[in-house]
């Protein structure tokens, strides 16, 4: 390696045998550094080894000179796998070798595989300090911690979680730490000390008495017993311990026993458990709270069941805890009923209704009550006054009150609160994702699901706020105190609270989704006490818990849709049941109905075809003997094992909106859950079917669709319950989405609609014809093979005749003069000419069709009509259609082929120019004028302060062009105010120079100065990132790279294309040679010239043809002829952009300006410049079918013409008198003009529009 590094040889030689003479160094100047170890290849240690020699080339920068040294040097320090591969790229001469810094990016790329994200996170989680001590623990936790990308909270809740138990209740004692460095150094000092007591702790023997007592007798000792010690290992008390107590009954909540005790002098602690106590009884306390959470095992039998019961709770109610474990018993007033209906306590998460501002609830009706739903009033009422849950009430506001019948037969009171959500501001507190908790789930293996007893009313109203609650019955007003169900924010505000109760166990061993909570353990032990605490921090916060409907203690338990064991989490089956049930088919019309749905999902399995061939087969041909072979079988099975297999099925992404599909029949309902995945597709989530019950099927039709919304939205509740996006449910029943309007609803709906309260959604409607996968699940259980029976929805006594259209009438009196001449298609009339314009004008023009293409159009008339030409008749007149011309954009290529400019034959002969503002202020300059010659392509960059005028423009061209290049043909620029100007072209004139100004709106015309625009913006933007405001600095750079650089266009640079040769880049390039002659310069400059003209000859004809492969030919448009005019670029004044018209016109040609630009008689009105490329035009075209649409005449009102006022647009004031903005009738959004008050005869156009725009200024006029 060293022979090709012949000084870094050299000077290693000289520094070998030092000169007798020579001073040494300065052991200051670069201090000496023991070599790093060797590296062989271990992933792990490449950094460090990278680090190591980083650090030696940055102190002894003099002896690694070069990029080649510092390489030579790690590759002498590499051995084994290491060695080998840089032995191997070194012999091979791999261009990475030449840079440092590339060599060290692929040295990485080999050898350094740091932790993921993932990785990182996941050690960090099971990462404990053990027995090992809190120093080692924070060096490993702080290494693995900084490729983890966690944030600060985070990683002090995790470094928490991994100390030992014994420095955790010790800092749970202690003010909070700050940061993650200041709770590091409390729990290594807190640690250090601990480990220094131990050392200085006497024999701990005499704490391991055994658990069983020796016999103890309420009389004095005769030998004196030694002093105890405390937990901490401090003396309890001087002296020594001569009597004891006679056995007493000691009891601390549920926990009763009789014990003896010593006697010693304590005045601070009356009694005092000490550690033989402590390890028989085993508790297990809350040190931050003071509290027993549970007891051991032989409590449960010992001391716990010798305790009484609650008399207070016993005498109130008599609790079912048979399905709750023994160890809960002494919580058992966590499972009340009855404090679960008690009015809670005031809390700072109490339910807040903020409405929108000006707004107030509004007061509903009060619906009459028959009398066994009065009686349930009655009850109601009372109760919960009784309850303290509701309350007299004096509040403006009022929601209707009513009944809806249960399964059961009872009746639900159900109170209407759609006008109040309306108008509440929404609570954006998050639901929790279940997919936050997979990983911490991976560890357990014991489960218990806990479900809240009327979660809503334990939650208070904020007080202040109940009046907006209030509720109207026929026998009073009265308002909630607690939460009632259907307020918007519910779910939020609960969520709100339960996080904030369980905020230190969350995600450590437990789960909650609103009144749900999930209890998860590695162990039964641990699960005891963990279940434990939850119950005893719900009881403490006034919130209860419904055994019936809990699972304790379980391997495995259905949560939120997924299915929970240990080490194993996966979606519930149920989300594809309705696919993996679906019976095989037993007729053609099942296998179709299968196909149909089959269908919708091909594009996402692989050899889709193949694999329904043989169901596809059954479809076709003779379909009398319908025959289901197990070929069939094994085809139908396979699609549905692919149905509810990845890439089908998608796990939910809370991040993506919802779709919900939902479809009912007569014997089933059915319902898709879809996201849109990365290719914009919809993906299903989950599949719903449901067989009606014989009570379902009597459902009025529309009831049945409801249900099919209802039932889906129960199924998915934990995704579309608090979702951060609305979701959509799609229905093929119009009337449903009209149901959050409704005004009055029966029982049933009511019901349901108290339930879709606690959603936001929208209901779509979508024909049923594009409605298949939810209404094939939905007839998953029809068995039948006949067709379903068509039920006319009019009775038959109703149809007086079919209807019959007005417009065959006039088509068969037109026959009468020009009879059919035959050869027609069947069940369609024969259209004679006279009637034709108004056939194509009702085809095409009416609220049918809405202005279709051509094709559509054709086809809507073919249905009934025909002539021999009507396919061409048609043609014209779409073509010709006036509103399609105005209000369709093209679609097409742009038409006008590409025509270059010119090329010159010399240098600076033909410029272009063009500013670059915007810039920020740097050296005083925000401008840059650029100036392109076009023959050489050599720019000048020229900074100014601001845009120039016309008169300072010229004396920039004169001071940085003409002085130097002398003066141009032709000048290039857009319509800037300095171009456009009469001072610009007088000037020019007056030098002999043309003027080409660019079309409106068509920049290409100068794209080679705007291209050029482009690039120094990017090499400022590259040169300037640090400091944008230094761009000044670099414009002179710029225009030296961009002069002295090869252009594509001429291949040469713009400096050798100018002066015959190429700028050297060094002083040493230069070599001495004679002074040429003067004329050899020339013919050397000429002949440059002219290999660079033939160049862009070549050059423009290739960009030529390139740019007509997406262009199309422009139609042959002569002065006079009538055009429309794209809006594209032209502010018109109107409400929508959007609606606004396309094209405005027609408008004549005035001139032909060029092959591809054109001039215009325009309105003074636009007040834009009258020159357009063609493409920015579009012919008039005429039809003989297509009536003439001239704009009205005006009237003469005092002998001057009155035009009529269509609609008013907008109002403004000017000096004082107000002016409106007019559409007159019958002309383009291009003669809209602002006209006085006083001209507008008609004061109910004012009128009007302040009632559309009652904002705007002027509402009170006459």
């Amino acid at each position: 390696i060293f022979d090709r590094l012949p000084a870094t040889s050299a000077t290693a030689s000289a520094a070998s045998v030092p000169l007798p003479d020579s001073p040494m160094p300065s052991p200051l100047a670069e201090p000496r550094l023991p070599p790093p170890q060797r590296f062989s290849g271990d992933p792990s240690a490449c950094d460090g080894f990278l680090t190591q020699c980083s650090l030696t080339f940055e102190l002894q920068p003099s002896s690694f000179p070069s990029d080649w040294a510092k390489i030579a040097y790690v590759i002498t320090l590499l051995s084994g796998k290491a060695l080998s591969w840089a032995t191997a790229v070194w012999k091979a001469q791999a261009p990475f070798c030449s840079s440092y810094t590339r060599f060290v990016e692929e040295f990485k790329r080999v050898f350094d595989h740091p932790l993921s994200g993932r990785q990182a996170s996941k050690n960090l989680l099971t990462l404990r300090q053990k027995n090992g001590s809190a120093t080692e623990y924070a060096i490993q936790f702080r290494t693995i911690a900084a490729g983890s990308g966690w944030n600060e909270e985070s990683l002090m809740v995790c470094f928490l979680n991994g100390l030992s138990e014994a420095i955790k209740d010790d800092l749970a004692i202690r003010e909070p730490a700050r940061d993650l460095e200041n709770l590091i150094d409390q729990a290594i000092r807190l640690d250090n000390r601990l480990r220094e007591r131990n050392l200085n702790r006497p024999c701990v023997s005499a704490l391991s008495a055994s658990p069983t007592p020796a016999q103890m007798l309420p009389v004095p000792q005769n030998s004196p017993e030694p002093m105890q010690l405390a937990l901490d290992g401090r003396p309890v008390a001087p002296g020594k311990i001569t009597h004891l107590t006679s056995p007493l009954d000691l009891s601390t909540y549920q926990h009763q026993e009789r014990i003896c005790f010593h006697l010693i002098q304590s005045p601070e602690f009356p009694v005092i458990l000490g550690y033989p106590w402590l390890l028989q009884h085993n508790p297990h306390l809350d040190w931050s709270t003071g509290t027993v959470l549970s007891w051991g095992s032989t409590c449960q039998t010992t001391c716990m069941g010798q305790s009484s019961p609650d008399p207070v709770l016993e005498s109130q109610e008599s609790l079912d805890l048979s399905q709750v474990p023994i160890q809960y018993h002494h919580l058992k007033a966590v499972f009340s009923k009855k404090k679960a209906t008690s009015l809670p306590p005031h809390r700072p998460y109490d339910c807040a209704i903020e409405l929108l501002p000006g707004t107030c609830p509004p007061r509903g009706r009060i619906f009459s009550l028959s009398p066994p739903e009065r009686t349930a009033m009655d009850k109601y009422i009372n109760e919960s006054l009784a309850a303290g849950i509701i309350r007299p009430s004096t509040s403006p506001a009022g929601a209707g009150f009513f009944f809806v019948s249960m399964k059961d037969g009872g009746l639900r009171p159900c109170i209407d609160y759609r006008g109040l959500n309306k108008i509440t501001l929404r609570n954006r507190y998050p639901l929790p994702l279940m997919a936050t908790a997979f990983e911490i789930l991976q560890e357990a293996s014991i489960f218990t699901k806990l479900d809240l007893r009327n979660a809503y009313h334990l939650v208070r109203i904020r007080q202040g706020d109940e009046w907006k609650t209030a509720f109207n019955t026929p026998t009073g007003h009265y308002e909630y105190l607690v939460m009632p169900f259907g307020l918007t924010n519910a779910p939020a505000v609960f969520q709100a609270l339960i996080n904030d109760i369980l905020r230190d166990m969350l995600d450590q061993f437990v789960f909650v989704y609103l009144d749900d909570i999930l209890i998860f353990s590695s162990s039964l032990q641990e699960h005891v006490i963990h279940v434990s605490k939850v119950l005893r921090r719900l009881l403490d916060n006034h919130l209860y818990v419904k055994p019936e409907k809990c699972e304790f203690h379980v391997t495995q338990v259905q949560f939120l849709g997924f299915i929970i064991k240990p080490g194993q989490i996966k979606m519930d089956p149920q989300k594809v049941q309705a696919v993996v049930d679906w019976p095989s088919p037993s007729s053609v019309k099942e296998v179709q109905r299968f196909l149909g749905f089959a269908n919708f999902y091909r594009k996402f399995i692989r050899n889709f075809s193949s694999v329904a061939a043989p169901l596809s087969a059954l479809t076709k041909g003779n379909t009398a003997g319908f025959h289901w072979g197990t070929e069939a079988e094994l085809a139908f099975n396979k699609l549905k094992c692919r149905f509810t297999s990845d890439p089908i099925l998608i796990l939910p992404n809370p991040e993506i909106p919802f779709t919900v599909e939902v479809d009912a029949s007569d014997v089933g309902v059915g319902a898709v859950l879809s996201q849109r995945g990365a290719d914009n597709k919809l993906h299903p989530c989950a599949f719903l079917s449901h067989r009606l019950t014989p009570t379902e099927r009597n459902y009025h039709v529309g009831d049945r669709e409801l249900l099919a919304v209802k039932l889906a939205l129960e199924e998915w509740r934990h995704w579309l319950e608090g979702a951060k996006h609305p979701f959509q449910v799609l229905t093929d029943h119009k009337n449903l989405e009209y149901i959050q309007q409704a005004k009055r609803l029966h029982p049933r709906q009511a019901r349901w609609s108290l339930f879709f309260n606690r959603f936001q959604f929208i209901l779509s409607y979508r024909p049923g014809s594009k409605n298949l996968k939810p209404d094939a699940l939905s007839r998953v259980y029809v068995n039948t093979p006949h067709e379903d029976a068509i039920t006319p929805i009019i009775p038959s006594s109703k149809i007086v005749a079919p209807i019959r259209w007005e417009l065959e009438g006039t088509v068969k009196q037109a026959q009468a003069r020009e009879p059919d001449p035959g050869g027609g298609p069947t069940n369609c009339l024969f259209v004679p000419k006279t009637v034709r314009s108004q056939i194509l004008q009702w085809g095409h023009c009416s609220r049918l069709t809405c202005h279709p293409g051509t094709s559509r159009t054709l086809e809507f008339l073919q249905r009934r009509f025909w002539w021999p030409t009507i396919k061409e008749d048609v043609t014209t007149f779409v073509k010709a259609c006036p509103t399609c011309n105005q209000g369709k954009a093209s679609h097409r290529s742009p038409q006008g082929l590409l025509h270059p400019l010119s090329i010159p034959h010399r240098p600076w002969s033909h410029l272009s120019m063009d500013f670059i503002t915007g810039l920020p202020l740097s050296q005083g300059n925000t401008v840059i004028m650029v100036i392109v010659d076009r023959f050489s392509k050599a720019a000048r960059f020229v900074p100014l302060p601001k845009l120039p005028t016309a008169k300072e423009t010229a004396d920039l061209i004169i001071t940085h062009v003409f002085r130097v290049f002398g003066i141009p043909q032709d000048i290039v620029s857009d319509r800037g105010p300095q171009f456009s100007s009469r001072f610009w072209r007088a000037f020019c004139q007056s030098l002999g120079a043309s003027v080409s100004l660019s079309s409106g709106f068509h920049p290409e015309s100068n794209g080679q100065t705007e291209r050029l625009n482009q690039d120094l913006e990017t090499t400022l933007r590259c040169m300037a990132a640090n400091n944008p405001s230094s761009w000044s600095s670099f414009v002179m750079w710029a225009e030296y790279a961009h002069n002295t650089l090869r252009s594509s266009a001429t291949g040469m640079s713009p400096f050798e294309c100018q002066f015959g040769y190429t700028p050297s880049l060094f002083p040493e390039e230069e070599v001495e040679t004679a002074v040429p002659s003067a004329q050899q310069f020339v013919k050397r400059c000429r002949q440059t010239w002219k290999r660079a003209r033939l160049k862009l000859l070549k050059t423009s004809q290739q960009y030529q043809h390139q740019a007509n492969q997406r262009r199309r030919s422009a139609p042959t448009l002569r002065p006079g002829q009538r055009v429309w005019l794209s809006t594209k670029n032209i502010p018109l004044r109107t409400e929508s952009r959007k609606l606004s018209q396309r094209f405005i016109g027609p408008f004549k040609i005035s001139r032909k300006v060029n092959p591809v630009t054109y001039r215009l008689y325009l309105p003074k009105s636009l007040k834009i410049n009258p020159t357009f490329h063609v493409s920015l035009l579009k012919p008039v075209l005429s039809s003989p079918f297509l009536a003439k649409g001239n704009p009205p005449s005006p009237r003469i009102i005092g002998g001057q013409p009155a035009y009529t006022v269509h609609r008013v647009l907008d109002v403004r004031q000017v000096r004082g008198s107000r002016q409106y903005l007019v559409d007159w009738e019958g002309y383009g959004p291009e003669e809209r003009s602002w006209v006085p008050a006083k001209d507008i005869l008609d004061p109910k156009l004012i009128q009007e529009f302040h009632a559309r725009k009652p904002s705007h200024p002027g509402r009170n006029v006459r």
